[in-house]
């Protein structure tokens, strides 16, 4: 089931994502986060990416925001917002539960498995929003060897 979401609520649910992105640079991890809020855009889960500050591979924020939420029932009623494009596993996740609506801050730095959230009609919202950019490119610049293990190569 699509939610559709305006841009008031996108950006708001964004921010929530950015602190958490802000979160984990702060703590030396790769600058990344997500939110996931219900409809009425009361925040349920937040999580930043842990890669780094866990040894866990897997520890995407996506995931970690996922994870932090618990178990539901109501996936599909809700949306989550990711500061970057969700990788193949990301969007693999949110494709399997169903999750309604994902807000993605940017994905000019790096173009993840957006195809299969449209597969899955799962609506989208990419707002290109220039904070985000920002995130990446600093990582990019001031760590290229994290940036690299952290996109696959």
């Amino acid at each position: 089931m699509a939610i559709m979401v305006d841009e008031a609520f996108a950006w708001s649910l964004l921010e929530a994502a950015r602190e958490q992105a802000e979160k984990s640079w702060s703590e030396g991890g790769i600058p990344i986060g997500a939110a996931l809020a219900d409809s009425t855009g009361h925040i349920v889960a937040r999580g930043h990416n842990l890669r780094v500050q866990t040894d866990d591979p897997t520890a995407h924020a996506e995931m970690v925001c996922i994870r932090n939420a618990g178990r539901r029932r109501d996936w599909d009623r809700l949306v989550m917002a990711t500061t970057l494009s969700p990788c193949a596993m990301c969007s693999g996740t949110t494709c399997l539960l169903g999750i309604g609506h994902v807000v993605i801050g940017e994905n000019r730095t790096f173009s993840g498995a957006e195809h299969w959230l449209a597969e899955h009609d799962i609506e989208t919202t990419i707002l290109d929003d220039p904070a985000c950019v920002a995130l990446m490119e600093r990582m990019q610049r001031e760590k290229p060897d994290l940036w690299m293990e952290d996109i696959g190569q």
